[in-house]
């Protein structure tokens, strides 16, 4: 028997997983552990975490509708996976690979129970589009690409040469087995989030489930011609909003990666959005410091003063309060806004900006560990490809440009409504920060901190 682990991969096909399964051909023991540290201090509550058990509720039913068994389990992996171990005749175990600092860990800990027990253990990649050790390979690579567009380049000629399509196996194919007598007893999520579970909206899951292909299928239709421009128009629907199904699996890259391919709108500006995200998931296992950059310089010019005040969308400039407010409401935020409030927080605001990643960890449904390490990393010109610490966004300028009438403001701040369109993008009497001295502070704070590194 082949115990199977769903992790980021909350779907049923195109899983590399289900491929090694088949070829086994044996039953195989399907679980999906709720880890109480990764769900700690309410997250269940968060967009992060609703969105994340809104789709194992959908992989819930999407076992059941095909007569599969899927078996949700609760406390801590290397406990759970001894117990199943001993209570179950597994000779093998199988999962999809993570690379972030707890997720090796966690992985290290599993690996050496079932070497204690002569079992073997499988992590096979599902997350990036290219093959991470063939990229190389092909590349000629011994060190990694650190900047974006001659990587883009090389992997661009990759995908097109050696793509694989996706996974043939689907759990239709596959004999599931059942839990041993007492063990869902004995790991059975707390009542908060069985009633979390049992109460997610049949109509919200029905709509949710349909959306990762309805809504690609209408963006590739209706939107992609558009994307390069009306990606930064934040006011409107310009983007697929395929990235909260996509980051926790619900949705496969490569299919993703399929139908791109196969229409015949403009699709280059969309495919650089998928290589940026394979470079950031490429950087984070190539470049030792990635998950480790707020050790590594001197920080202690930075404060967090100004920190709520930011999560609470009251600092006085319109665009940046409008865009908090969404997130905290909605669990979205547009991209270029993304982009526009952490530099803002970090630079304008000079706070470190591991406070404004762990916000956003909670509150961004679409919350992906390594991307969302990627986009602060940029905003705060460090690491790979940043954008230069001398680059500082006015997030006047940027209202001004991409939402002219300030309808998005309007939307969120009402109270801002009766604002003229050259107004309503100003900074506010109450602002707690001046833009044009905190930029000059900001180079000037930031250029000592990239000296200070200590690696």
């Amino acid at each position: 028997m082949i115990l199977f682990i769903h992790r980021k991969d909350l779907r049923i096909d195109d899983l590399p997983a289900l491929n090694r399964i088949r070829i086994a051909g044996c039953a195989s023991l399907h679980v999906l552990i709720l880890d109480p540290f990764l769900l700690r201090n309410q997250r269940n509550l968060e967009h992060s975490g609703a969105n994340f058990l809104l789709h194992v509720k959908m992989l819930q039913q999407q076992y059941a509708q095909r007569g599969k068994l899927l078996h949700v389990l609760y406390g801590d992996p290397a406990t759970i996976v001894s117990t199943l171990l001993d209570k179950h005749p597994i000779h093998e175990i199988v999962f999809h690979a993570d690379y972030t600092p707890y997720a090796v860990k966690r992985d290290h800990e599993l690996r050496k129970i079932a070497d204690s027990l002569g079992i073997g253990v499988t992590a096979c990649d599902d997350g990036m589009l290219a093959d991470l050790h063939d990229f190389m390979s092909w590349s000629g690579r011994t060190e990694p690409y650190k900047v974006f567009t001659p990587f883009y380049k090389r992997w661009r000629m990759y995908m097109s040469e050696r793509f694989l399509p996706p996974c043939s196996a689907t759990i239709d194919e596959l004999e599931t087995a059942e839990l041993a007598n007492g063990l869902l007893e004995n790991f059975q999520p707390p009542q908060d989030i069985v009633k979390q579970l049992m109460n997610v909206n049949q109509q919200l899951v029905d709509s949710t489930d349909a959306a990762p292909i309805t809504s690609l299928e209408q963006f590739l239709n209706e939107g992609v011609n558009g994307y390069s421009v009306n990606r930064d128009q934040y006011a409107r629907e310009g983007t697929s909003r395929i990235s909260r199904h996509l980051n926790v699996g619900a949705r496969s890259i490569r299919e993703v990666y399929k139908q791109l391919m196969d229409s015949h709108g403009e699709t280059e500006a969309w495919l650089r959005q998928l290589a940026w995200r394979d470079f950031y998931l490429y950087h984070a296992r190539l470049q030792p410091d990635f998950f480790n950059y707020e050790n590594l310089f001197d920080f202690s010019e930075l404060s967090t003063d100004h920190f709520e005040l930011w999560t609470e969308g009251r600092t006085g400039i319109p665009i940046i309060d409008a865009s908090m407010k969404q997130l905290k409401e909605t669990g979205w935020m547009p991209n270029r806004l993304r982009m526009i409030s952490a530099m803002f927080l970090t630079k304008n605001l000079g706070c470190p900006f591991i406070y404004g990643e762990r916000y956003f960890r909670l509150k961004l449904s679409d919350y992906d560990n390594v991307l969302n390490r990627g986009g602060w990393l940029w905003s705060s010109s460090l690491g790979y490809d940043a954008s230069p610490y001398f680059r500082v966004m006015n997030p006047v300028t940027q209202s001004q440009t991409h939402n002219p009438d300030g309808s998005y403001i309007r939307k969120w701040l009402p109270e801002l409504g009766h604002l003229t369109n050259k107004d309503i993008h100003l900074p506010r009497p109450e602002a707690i920060v001046d833009l044009k001295r905190s930029r000059a502070l900001a180079i000037e704070t930031y250029g000592r901190i990239l000296k200070s590194d200590q690696s």
